[in-house]
């Protein structure tokens, strides 16, 4: 026998055997068994009864049951009725595959038109908002919310130290952008000498107070008039940036159509539809980071928590759709492949459901619900576990999933799952109304703005991360959020104040009347205004005018960096 090759056939299967979740380290904290960190015994006693009661769940499991089965037959019902009224204009179509199953062909969204008042407004608030240096606008920001004085010292929870603002300032600056302290460093201003930006940065820049600075921003932003025009802070979407690592690190994976040769991360993010930055996440980015959406979700900074999070093209499987639905979440993936997606019924004794007609063929799946009512408790003890941050979602879905095996209890929260896979199923393909799928597109569209921006800003180091360990990639990246939001809140405001500006003009005055509908359409996401390239001052401007500088003149002509308008 060849002793080298035995010994690589034995690491080969005992890798499998990790992945599959059928061995387990335990001194490990990312190849330990996640089922021994769940509550059990007197720990869920003591908490259950609440934990169950915020989540809705704390009724007979018959019951609950009943009441999916009779939403999820309503839904159906509705869907037959529409497509019976909608005739030829109906916006899907069905083709008979010879094995009887019915496929869909939906109707592409075509873009929303753009009124002449939307471009006008988009274009005037444009010209209107003032142009600044980026370390100004955080000073700007922090005099409007205070949200730098969540930076207290890791020792005792205090500043003593003078002109900490300034310091930190700069270093979010620094780390945002990813250009190093040497930009930023002044050896004439105390507060900018290395030294003190090095002590600031190991004392006072960590996970929970960028956490309490970003709660700040987004009470803040919720507060703004102009936002409730954009939402109520009820969708959600989750989404990952990647960022090539070139440093030898654990924390980073790889995954060949994002990094090709090379390693990286993933900078999950939550985006409300106030455009406000609510939750973070850095994992290696390897092509199942889409898993820690869920965790990302469970551990947000702030702000209402949403009833509906849309995703695009993430990992949809029907245990997800399982535990998102059991944790209360409306979960509204954008399916790639939605043609080939499976629709499911549901049956229960006791529980009347009806035909739907046309779409019998294509409700030909049924959902059992036998497995759910025989692990319900173990269901209720993982999504209680999970909500008081007991084990992650990430590991429990791949033990649950078992590589293409999944477990028994994998299986109830899958058969779970489909319920609330088919009533999204048929909210996206209804044949009259595509409003549902509007709103998931554009709340992704929102996201994908957001990721251009933190592109635009992190920019240093060809947009590399140079950080080798974990911590070090989430205090850099938490700051870019916590940058990002601080943009937002700081164009969201003059939005704000240039539409009230406009709509106090006389008719005569402007070409076209400020719609709210055409509010609803503006973003904050513009950054044409906002320089964050070369020009770093961290001494702070006065602000005027009851705490914001003067609007621009939307008429006045651009000028380029470097004219001086003809004056000499």
């Amino acid at each position: 026998m060849d002793r080298d090759a035995y010994v690589v056939c034995v690491l080969e299967q005992l890798f499998r055997a990790l992945n599959r979740r059928d061995v387990f380290a335990s001194p490990s904290s990312r190849w330990a068994d996640p089922r021994a960190r769940l509550l059990d015994g007197k720990q869920w006693e003591a908490v259950s009864e609440d934990v169950l009661h915020g989540l809705s769940l704390d009724e007979p499991v018959e019951e609950h049951l009943a009441g999916r089965v009779r939403a999820l037959d309503a839904a159906w019902q509705l869907m037959a009725e529409r497509l019976e009224e909608a005739g030829q204009d109906a916006k899907l179509s069905f083709d008979v595959q010879p094995n009887g199953r019915l496929k869909l062909n939906v109707d592409r969204l075509g873009a929303l038109g753009e009124s002449e008042s939307l471009k006008w407004l988009r274009k005037t608030t444009a010209k209107m908002l003032p142009k600044i240096d980026l370390p100004d606008l955080l000073f700007e920001v922090d005099s409007w919310t205070g949200f730098l004085d969540a930076f207290v010292h890791l020792g005792d929870g205090r500043t003593r130290m003078e002109n900490l603002k300034t310091s930190l300032v700069a270093l979010l600056v620094s780390e945002a952008c990813n250009i190093g302290y040497t930009p930023v460093i002044d050896a004439g201003d105390e507060a900018l000498t290395r030294a003190r930006l090095v002590h600031v940065d190991q004392y006072y820049l960590r996970a929970d107070t960028i956490a309490a600075a970003n709660a700040k921003l987004i009470e803040a932003q919720g507060r703004v008039p102009i936002v409730e025009h954009w939402g109520e802070g009820l969708l959600a979407s989750v989404d990952g940036l990647r960022f090539v690592v070139p440093k030898r690190t654990i924390n980073a994976g790889p995954s060949p159509k994002y990094y090709h040769c090379k390693r990286g991360i993933t900078w999950l993010n939550a985006v409300n539809d106030q455009v406000a930055g609510i939750g973070q996440m850095v994992v290696p980015g390897t092509p199942r980071d889409s898993l820690h959406i869920l965790d990302t979700l469970l551990n947000l900074d702030a702000g209402v928590e949403p009833d509906m999070v849309a995703t695009d093209n993430a990992s949809y499987s029907d245990m997800v759709f399982g535990l998102f639905s059991l944790l209360g979440y409306n979960f509204s993936p954008r399916f790639r492949d939605l043609a080939d997606q499976r629709f499911w019924r549901a049956e229960l004794p006791g529980v009347d459901t009806g035909g739907y007609g046309p779409l019998e063929p294509l409700a030909c799946n049924k959902v059992n619900l036998n497995k759910v009512i025989t692990h319900w408790p173990d269901m209720l003890r993982v999504v209680g576990s999970l909500v008081t941050g007991q084990v992650r979602a990430y590991d429990l879905l791949r033990m649950f999933g078992g590589e293409g095996r999944p477990t028994p209890l994998g299986t109830a929260f899958a058969e779970y799952g489909r319920i609330a896979k088919t009533l999204h199923l048929l909210r996206v393909v209804d044949p009259v109304d595509d409003t549902y799928r509007r709103q998931m597109n554009r709340q992704l569209t929102v996201q994908e703005s957001r990721h251009k921006l933190a592109r635009d800003i992190c920019h240093g180091k060809r947009g590399q991360i140079m950080q080798a360990y974990r911590t070090g990639q989430e205090d850099q990246l938490g700051a870019l959020g916590l940058v990002l939001n601080a943009a937002v809140l700081w164009t969201t405001r003059y939005l704000d104040a240039a539409v009230q500006e406009l709509r106090a003009l006389p008719a005569e005055e402007r070409e076209h009347d400020v719609l709210d509908e055409d509010v609803a359409r503006v973003s904050p996401l513009k950054h044409a205004n906002l320089n964050v390239l070369g020009r770093y001052s961290f001494r702070s401007s006065t602000p005027v005018d009851g705490g914001l500088r003067p609007l621009r003149d939307p008429g006045a002509p651009e000028l380029d960096e470097d004219d001086d308008g003809g004056q000499e």
